[in-house]
């Protein structure tokens, strides 16, 4: 079956087309790699009878709707407050030094992309880093290059 005929079918379960971009937009990231191509924009778009640039403000305003191809690993580093105190701008630095690229970014080879995210909800354990969406928790700047060494291996 079709992303878009799966759309069709998902909008039957909600009262308006637009109480279904939420998870039209998970169907037609998973459905196109991990990200949303304009393709797949449209697709949705099409099939909830709205219009592209409304889905794109939907899927541009949250985090885990990606409208760049992301990399085979993805490594967030949380930086909210709690973060912030326990070093994670000294672990981001250490990221991007070991990997070569800038936060917001992903590798020439499509290896790795990596990002900052305001909370991942471990404030006790700072600073928390989602690899692939697997928390690891107290890591310092010290520990990154092992982490990114055990990440190519």
């Amino acid at each position: 079956m079709s992303v878009g005929a799966q759309i069709r079918r998902l909008r039957k379960q909600y009262p308006q087309s637009t109480s279904a971009v939420l998870p039209a937009l998970r169907l037609a990231q998973e459905q196109h790699g991990g990200w949303l191509p304009p393709d797949a924009i449209r697709e949705v778009a099409d099939a909830l009878d709205l219009t592209p640039a409304y889905c794109v403000s939907i899927a541009s305003f949250y985090d885990q709707f990606h409208l760049e191809p992301m990399g085979r690993t993805v490594i967030e580093v949380c930086t909210n407050v709690s973060c912030a105190l326990s070093g994670a701008q000294e672990v981001l630095n250490a990221f991007e030094r070991e990997l070569g690229i800038d936060a917001g970014s992903t590798s020439e080879d499509g290896a790795f992309t990596l990002g900052t995210i305001e909370c991942l909800g471990g404030c006790g354990w700072a600073s928390v880093v989602a690899i692939d969406n697997r928390h690891r928790l107290r890591v310092k700047a010290g520990d990154v290059a092992g982490i990114v060494e055990e990440l190519r291996a």
